[in-house]
């Protein structure tokens, strides 16, 4: 269990970290003003719009990753166990 609480926890980190800097990047309007969360830039640029998909899909990546190695993995592991010892003692 605390292997998968590690994996998750690096992806959030990770993956946050990402988010961060991109949304530093990009939906900072200044330092007085809304920061990580502005509205992104009317008209990007090429690469600028590819930062912006990143922050995007790193966030689903985070949601999911999260979710899969601190509840998905360790909820079948131990539907599997009870399974598993149900069917030994029947």
């Amino acid at each position: 269990m605390a292997d998968e609480f590690a994996k998750g926890f690096a992806i959030l980190t990770g993956g946050g970290m990402v988010w961060m800097a991109v949304s530093a990047w990009l939906t900072t309007e200044s330092f007085e003003g809304t920061q990580l969360i502005a509205q992104p830039p009317e008209d990007p640029g090429t690469y600028a719009e590819l930062a912006l998909l990143l922050r995007d899909i790193t966030t689903w990546f985070i949601v999911f990753g999260v979710l899969a190695f601190w509840i998905a993995i360790p909820a079948a592991r131990e539907v599997r166990a009870y399974l598993e010892e149900d069917a030994e003692s029947a």
